[in-house]
Formats: structure tokens, sequence, C-alpha cells
């Protein structure tokens, strides 16, 4: 059988067709390409880790856990250059340091939910995930008067069902790209060397509030990326909030259409 176009007008209205069809095909790709796990059959689930950008932004983020040695100092350095940061804050931290936590979101700076206590999620139901969330969300919003809107597993330690608890408690699960292991305390170059090593636009760097080092690899780091052309926003202010999706390395990629 043959189909005989006979005028511009045919040819014109197959072409759009077609057109049409790869265009939708091209979105259809975009929106499963971070799901592709399941067609192969793994349906893991992954936080962001960090995100897709040109720009030359990041956002740097302290897990305050426990002690609280160098909090007033990190704010000072990051108000020297005019930098904003991330601190995920547990509720018991809260507890001990509510004058801290209250000039933590006074300067500026994002305060995200880091869990009540600091347990071992992998090990809790979804019911008790999201009670442990809540907890530490009124014990914020207590002091800040501010809700939470990202959460960072305890030791960055997750699975499917830590992170459908999360996405419940409607919290965007934030992991890191950029880890300075500061807590190991391991000597103040290592640590500069390895933070700079790896940041690139985009990223997700994971400092701690009470490190021996971080104050000054903080000050040496910010004023090195600074003079790179670097900006430094919050986590928040780095994520895309809709039309997004998460690939296989935790990358978070704006949809284009």
């Amino acid at each position: 059988m043959h189909i005989i176009l006979t005028t511009k007008k045919d040819i014109k209205i197959i072409l759009i067709s077609i057109v049409a069809v790869v265009a939708s095909f091209v979105i259809f790709l975009c929106i499963y390409k971070s799901n592709i796990g399941v067609f192969l059959g793994n349906n893991k689930k992954l936080p962001i880790y960090n995100v897709d950008t040109s720009d030359k932004k990041i956002a740097i983020t302290f897990d305050s856990s426990w002690g609280n040695d160098n909090t007033l100092k990190l704010l000072d350095i990051l108000d020297k250059y005019n930098a904003k940061a991330t601190f995920f804050l547990i509720g018991r931290w809260c507890d001990e340091y509510p004058k801290e936590t209250k000039e933590i979101s006074k300067r500026g700076n994002e305060i995200g939910n880091h869990s009540n206590k600091h347990p071992d999620m992998t090990n809790m139901t979804k019911s008790q995930i999201e009670d442990d969330i809540k907890k530490a969300d009124e014990k914020i919003f207590a002091l800040t008067g501010k809700k939470t809107e990202i959460f960072r597993c305890p030791s960055g330690s997750y699975n499917n069902s830590v992170i459908e608890a999360v996405e419940k408690t409607n919290h965007k699960c934030i992991q890191w790209d950029v880890d300075s292991i500061d807590w190991k305390e391991q000597g103040k170059e290592i640590e500069y060397k390895r933070v700079i090593s790896k940041v690139k636009p985009g990223s997700i760097i994971l400092f701690h509030n009470n490190a021996k080092y971080t104050p000054e690899n903080l000050d040496k780091i910010l004023k090195k990326l600074k003079g790179d052309g670097y900006t430094f926003v919050t986590v928040s202010g780095l994520l895309y909030k809709n039309n997004y999706y998460i690939d296989y390395n935790g990358k978070q990629i704006k949809i284009t259409y």
C-alpha cells in the first residue's frame, strides 16, 4: 500500500505529528530517567546529593548533633563573606542551645531538621520516624517561628522506608556530595584540600559545627571559592522547587520541555 501526498498541507500535518510524538517521547525519558532502576528491578529511593546547574553556586551545611564549640564562630565567618548556610539541627541540640538556635535563624541562615535524638532511622518504623521528625520540628519552630522544609538523616543512613517517611512529613531528604570528614580531625590541610578538590557548581558540602579545624578552613574555603566566582546559598535556595527528577546518583535535575 502506498500513501500519496498530494499537497504541501498533507506534508505539513505529518511533520507536525512526527515532531509532537518525538517531543512527547523526550519528555517521557526526562521524567522517568531517574526511575530506570524500577524497570531493571531496582526501586531504591535516593535523597538529593547535589543539584545540576551551570551557575557557580553551592550550599554549605553543618550538622549540629552535639557540642556547641564553634557555632558562633562559624556564624561570624559566614557573615564576613556575606554567605548563607544551612544548619541541620537535632531537637536535643536545640534544647541545650536555644540561644544559638535562634541566632542561626536570626542571621538569615536556614535550619533543617536532623531528627530529635539522632537515632538510626533504618531500624525504625515509618510512624516512629514521622513522630521523631515532628518532635524536632516543634522545638525548632518554638525557638525560631519557622517551619523546616528539608531533612537530613542521622549519620546519612537511609533506606526506602526512611525516605518515604521523610517525604510524608513534607520534607525533602538531603544528603551531600562533598564531605569534609572534619569530625575525624585529620588535619586542616587534609580537610581543606578534600573540599576544594571536589567542589563544583551545585555541590552540597558537609561540615560539623564542633569540629576542630572547621572554622579556620571555612574562612579559607569561602575566600578561595568566592575568588573563583562562587556564591553561597542555603540548601533550599539551591534546590529546584518543582519540575525536577533525581537521577541514579542522587543529582536533582530540572526538567526542561
